[in-house]
């Protein structure tokens, strides 16, 4: 059964690479318009290319989502370019794993933060659409304690936390709530990716890890994430969907 997004417009911050251009494209072969942020102008004019091929609408904005203004404006140039907003999708993280202060600030205002203030600035948006969803991107990482990288794991609980929230407090508004957890993504620049080289015994610790003997792709995280935008989730909401080839459980 194919999924159609036709009319819907989608907000996807952190969507110019990995996860997040994944779920941007993904969305846009559905057919809905799109409108990607990322802080590089660059990654974020490729990525726009690659969707603009769907023959959609594209939107984009080099955007800092560690900066509260600077998401409000993004999000509210997207409504008005798109003509609204539908769907957002949060999938910026600052992957603080240092027990310090940078590593904590980097992840409080990243992974937590910038998902309160996009959540914020599309809601209104949202409603006036009559409904529509929301998914946030956490971790596997954020079901289990974590000495490697401790304000990751804390954060992307946060994460599925707030979606559960989220979901009971927005319901009224017929907006639909939640999560992804996926176990460990490799694509080309991205954290696995570089730890093949700077890292390999844990990069072939995490592969061995793995049940289903690889790592995943950033789009099986897209394919999720479709699906939960979609009306065939229209009884779902609060949830947290772990997609990790069987990770967690091992």
């Amino acid at each position: 059964m194919n999924i159609s997004l036709k009319g819907k417009r989608a907000v996807v911050a952190g969507g110019s690479r990995g996860i997040g251009r994944s779920i941007a494209l993904a969305f846009a072969a559905a057919g809905a318009n799109v409108s990607i942020c990322a802080r590089g102008a660059d990654g974020l004019k490729a990525a726009a290319a690659d969707i603009g091929k769907h023959g959609v609408q594209v939107h984009w904005g080099a955007c800092d989502l560690g900066n509260a203004a600077a998401i409000a404006s993004y999000v509210e140039n997207a409504a008005t370019t798109l003509g609204g907003i539908d769907i957002l999708v949060n999938n910026a993280s600052g992957f603080g794993a240092t027990d310090d202060e940078a590593g904590w600030a980097a992840s409080l205002n990243i992974d937590v933060l910038a998902t309160v203030r996009a959540s914020h600035a599309a809601i209104p948006h949202i409603e006036k659409a009559g409904g529509g969803a929301i998914v946030n991107i956490s971790s596997i990482s954020g079901y289990r304690a974590s000495a490697r990288s401790a304000p990751y794991a804390a954060v992307k609980a946060a994460v599925i936390n707030y979606t559960q929230s989220q979901a009971v407090m927005l319901s009224g508004k017929r907006i639909r709530v939640n999560a992804i957890a996926p176990g460990s993504i490799e694509f080309p620049g991205g954290v696995w990716d570089k730890r093949k080289t700077d890292n390999p015994p844990l990069y072939q610790a995490t592969l061995k890890s793995i049940p289903w003997g690889r790592f995943g792709a950033p789009e099986e995280i897209a394919s999720v994430a479709l699906f939960l935008v979609s009306d065939m989730a229209s009884w779902v909401t609060g949830q947290t969907i772990t997609a990790d080839g069987g990770q967690f459980l091992a």
